[in-house]
């Protein structure tokens, strides 16, 4: 199990170096100059000249690299170009917004997507397939900034109209001020996350536990005599519980990287948010934190995922020794 773990820790840390030289030739090596950004278009060649030699981009590519990364290992994400603060800082304030958003909305349509993948699995062809199956087509077609809006206008427009408020339209609290005022403006985010994604999660689980009730081994389970819903949730489900935790394993980590579509529609000021309105600024510093943010959080979730991997299925435990 240590060489398991220790090799995928490696191939994390090789990703992550691979993605640092990508980020690095993207943005430094180009020919866009970062310091007519800074300077802005009516700058004289001398102040230009200054902020390259204060950027380091007036030294050796390789040298630059090194400093790059020697600033990244210490933590040292640089200044936004734009309002000259510490990007770290920026970025920080952020991350919380987003996490809350992504865990609530995991807790949600687990609790939605896997029960009617194993209720459609049970019972294949009946009724209750096709109702579950219809949700997951529509849940996987319908856009997410539509449901978004949908839902703004249901749970929120048309009820203020009459004098009641559900759900604030906007805005996030932080957890630590008033746990039940973060729930309350999450709940409508969450919602439309969870919605869309549990139409993959039902669709998902609903093949896998097919697959896995028509084996020997669950069979074998029904003819000693064991209940049902024992053979489904302690035998079936557990063997088909890997792609899924694959599944999720991506899922964090990409949304974490931002939820850009679900922050612009409830005005959440997440890293997605930052993550738009520094492309739109060119803010170069922010966008390449915001990337490599985003590459540790794939990285840690599939490591995460891999050694739950491990634990689930001994297979990939011995493969690996």
């Amino acid at each position: 199990m240590i060489r398991f773990l220790a090799s995928r820790i490696g191939f994390g840390v090789l990703v992550l170096f691979l993605l640092s030289v990508f980020v690095f030739v993207l943005f430094y090596v180009t020919p866009s100059d970062p310091a007519r950004i800074i300077a802005g278009d009516k700058a004289t060649e001398a102040l230009m000249a200054q902020i390259r030699s204060n950027l380091g981009l007036d030294r050796p590519m390789p040298e630059q690299y090194l400093r790059f990364i020697g600033h990244l290992l210490q933590g040292d994400l640089g200044f936004s170009y734009r309002t000259n603060l510490p990007v770290a800082d920026l970025v920080l304030a952020r991350i919380p917004i987003t996490m809350s958003l992504v865990f609530g909305a995991v807790v949600v349509w687990l609790a939605i997507g896997i029960p009617i993948g194993i209720a459609s699995a049970k019972r294949p062809g009946s009724l209750r397939d096709r109702a579950g199956q219809g949700f997951a087509i529509v849940g996987i077609s319908f856009p997410t900034f539509v449901l978004g809006m949908l839902a703004l206008y249901t749970l929120y427009f048309l009820p203020t109209k009459i004098g009641l408020t559900l759900f604030p339209p906007s805005g996030y609290v932080p957890f630590t001020e008033n746990p039940l005022q973060w729930a309350w403006h999450l709940i409508l985010p969450w919602i439309t996350l969870a919605l869309v994604t549990s139409a993959v999660y039902a669709r998902l689980t609903r093949g896998q536990m097919l697959d896995v009730l028509g084996q020997d081994y669950v069979r074998t389970a029904r003819a000693k005599g064991l209940t049902e819903r024992r053979v489904t949730y302690v035998h079936a489900f557990r063997s088909a519980m890997p792609p899924l935790v694959t599944q999720l394993g991506i899922d964090i980590g990409m949304l974490l990287g931002g939820v850009i579509v679900i922050e612009q529609v409830f005005g959440l000021q997440g890293v997605g948010a930052l993550a738009v309105s520094s492309v739109a600024m060119q803010d170069r510093p922010v966008i390449i934190a915001i990337v490599l943010l985003g590459g540790v959080f794939v990285v840690v979730s599939n490591l995460v995922v891999d050694t739950l991997y491990a634990l689930l299925d001994s297979r990939v435990r011995t493969a690996n020794q």
